[in-house]
């Protein structure tokens, strides 16, 4: 009995002496202190869905962007040169490996100019630029283009070259073009952008390649024209609207 009151005793003065030593034990403090770390680990929660919302984002990107790529070029001039590249040099895989490599540099390009504007334009501005881009797109949509003349002829370089040269210069202020710098501009993403444009390039254009003039003359090229025009027109009228994807 005397040993354990001893050791309260020796218990109870080291404890005296940490206070004698400006030692403080406060057990309200240390509980306050453990809740506001809790909070604050619980307030970091939320960033989860937010990476969740991040994805399906960039997603919606990249399949909005290929599917009005791909409507807007049925009947597109880089189309009608994809068949004529096809049919001088007769060898699909160089030929389609040029469009692919042209239609990157070109869409990185005016994909890399969408994200700019949208990031130094005032946004009531960005908003009204991008609603008259697609409505243009739209109208754009109705005028036919021309089977390019003598585009392949210069063939020192290849196929591959030759299609590289002839396709990045016929996409150069064409209305796939524009519509990647708006569709980056609007979402803000650069590279589910550009690779929903190229692949949307890609899905109009291989079977063109392949098939040649036989699948150019049964699509129907007014049919797809005019779903284009709806769903640029629908893309203008949501940026007005300020709907955000």
């Amino acid at each position: 009995m005397r040993s354990a009151w001893a050791g309260g005793l020796h218990l109870r003065s080291r404890a005296d002496e940490g206070r004698g030593a400006g030692t403080r034990f406060n057990t309200f403090k240390q509980g306050a202190l453990i809740q506001t770390d809790m909070n604050a680990r619980v307030m970091l929660l939320p960033a989860f869905p937010l990476g969740k919302r991040r994805d399906f984002t960039a997603m919606e990107a990249m399949l909005v962007s290929a599917g009005v790529v791909a409507l807007a070029e049925i009947g597109d001039k880089t189309q009608l040169l994809a068949l004529v590249l096809a049919a001088r040099f007769r060898a699909p895989v160089p030929v389609i490996l040029g469009i692919l490599t042209a239609t990157l540099v070109n869409h990185l390009a005016a994909g890399a100019l969408g994200t700019l504007l949208a990031a130094y334009i005032n946004p009531t501005v960005m908003r009204w630029a991008l609603a008259l881009s697609f409505f243009a797109t739209a109208a754009w949509m109705f005028i036919p283009d021309r089977e390019p003349q003598g585009a392949a002829k210069p063939s020192r370089f290849g196929a591959y070259g030759t299609t590289v040269v002839s396709f990045f210069l016929a996409e150069i202020g064409d209305k796939t073009q524009l519509a990647t710098v708006a569709l980056a501009a609007k979402y803000q993403d650069l590279i589910p952008v550009v690779a929903g444009t190229t692949l949307g390039m890609l899905i109009a254009d291989v079977p063109a390649v392949f098939l040649g003039k036989v699948a150019a003359e049964r699509l129907p090229v007014r049919l797809m024209n005019r779903v284009a025009a709806i769903a640029f027109v629908v893309l203008g009228v949501l940026v007005l609207l300020g709907v955000k994807a």
